[in-house]
């Protein structure tokens, strides 16, 4: 594929993510998705690999990313399904994100996914906003595990009931937008593949994650080759573990980036523990802030990257760990501890850390004719 067929393959399956995203926005009824934006769409190739994401919430697919393969290996997929999940050991983040999933089939087979990512601020916790101080998975709300709920097209009203009818919530609204979403990016794909073919659809993907390693690998190659490391604490976890530890060693070579956690604190009773996915996310977003502006987002870019984590640590929780605060606080400090590392490699590439903190604000009431639930996010 020429350098401009290339450019123009990528500016289309970007723009068709961010159509998604246009749609899910609008259609949505909640403000933490219509006005927070708290959403992302993107597309997956048949064997589960990021290919194209519209620049929406990177924690969301960074982490889609790095288990999708797992998410749709073994589902008896047919033309019109869609697959609804949160489980953040299963590549979500916490449960209120949750995941709809939809093949697109050409010419009788697969050949890629559209995905798109919300979060609901009520996914059935005690509290409003479904970020409680809780200290097991089970308390933070309704776990979907992955769950087939359009089928051929029409929507199963008993998978859809089992989801929307937690108390407080009323969240139909928002999953109609989800699918909604995915529709229009199914719609769109048939317009592309129809003009382009499958072979030059396929050539597209496959163009797209050569270039985007080889970008990857040119700026990895102007680094320094060295093993570098730095460390930060969260405060605590809210039930008395003050100073938990997040440690990062990190080893530049010219092939590529190991990072390793190794050295960070167990994981603990609070909610502060982040699943490996949302780690690898926080690693994928440091990382891809360093590259080019026109670099496209898809799993050649993170090729050159390896992760390596405790089992069991704070970077690399196990179920039941309580995760709510790990994809917003933690994650944050992920991010900082990496910019640290990075910064004793590339000093004049990483002018500032960020501010290791989402700043979440949530409140409502459950009681009544009309509970209610709003959730912020205040700019740092």
């Amino acid at each position: 594929m020429s350098p401009i067929d290339l450019a123009i393959f990528i500016s289309r399956v970007e723009s068709l993510c961010a159509e998604m995203g246009a749609i899910l926005q609008r259609a949505a009824f909640s403000p933490n998705i219509k006005d927070r934006l708290d959403f992302s769409c993107a597309l997956f190739d048949a064997k589960g690999e990021l290919f194209a994401q519209a620049a929406h919430i990177p924690v969301h697919l960074g982490s889609m990313a790095f288990a999708m393969h797992d998410i749709i290996d073994g589902v008896d997929w047919q033309p019109g399904d869609m697959l609804v999940l949160n489980d953040p050991f299963l590549g979500g983040t916490h449960l209120p994100d949750v995941t709809v999933v939809a093949p697109y089939f050409f010419d009788n087979k697969i050949v890629c996914f559209v995905v798109n990512r919300a979060h609901h601020a009520n996914i059935g916790a005690a509290t409003p906003g479904s970020m409680p101080l809780s200290n097991s998975l089970y308390q933070e709300g309704l776990l979907i595990p992955p769950t087939l709920f359009v089928r051929n097209g029409e929507v199963l009203a008993e998978s859809l009931e089992s989801i929307t009818g937690l108390p407080g919530a009323d969240t139909t609204g928002d999953f109609a937008a989800q699918i909604s979403a995915n529709r229009v990016g199914l719609n769109r794909l048939d317009v592309l593949l129809t003009s382009l073919g499958l072979p030059e659809f396929e050539r597209g993907i496959e163009s797209i994650n050569e270039y985007g390693e080889s970008i990857a690998l040119s700026v990895v190659r102007k680094m320094p080759v060295g093993h570098y490391s730095f460390q930060d604490v969260m405060d605590d976890d809210g039930f008395g573990h003050k100073d938990v530890v997040i440690k990062v060693s990190l080893e530049i070579n010219k092939n590529g980036l190991r990072i390793d956690f190794a050295g960070s604190s167990d994981q603990v009773e609070g909610n502060i523990n982040c699943p490996l996915s949302v780690a690898a996310a926080a690693v994928f977003y440091v990382f891809r802030c360093l590259l080019p502006k026109e670099t496209p987002n898809c799993a050649g870019v993170f090729k050159c990257i390896s992760i390596v984590a405790p089992l069991g640590s704070i970077v690399n929780a196990q179920r039941p760990a309580a995760t709510a605060a790990g994809n917003v606080e933690t994650s944050m400090r992920i991010c900082d501890v990496i910019l640290g590392a990075l910064s004793k490699a590339v000093p004049d590439d990483i002018p500032a850390a960020s501010q290791g903190t989402m700043n979440n604000i949530a409140l409502g009431n459950h009681s009544g004719n009309r509970p209610w639930d709003y959730y912020e996010t205040l700019g740092g």
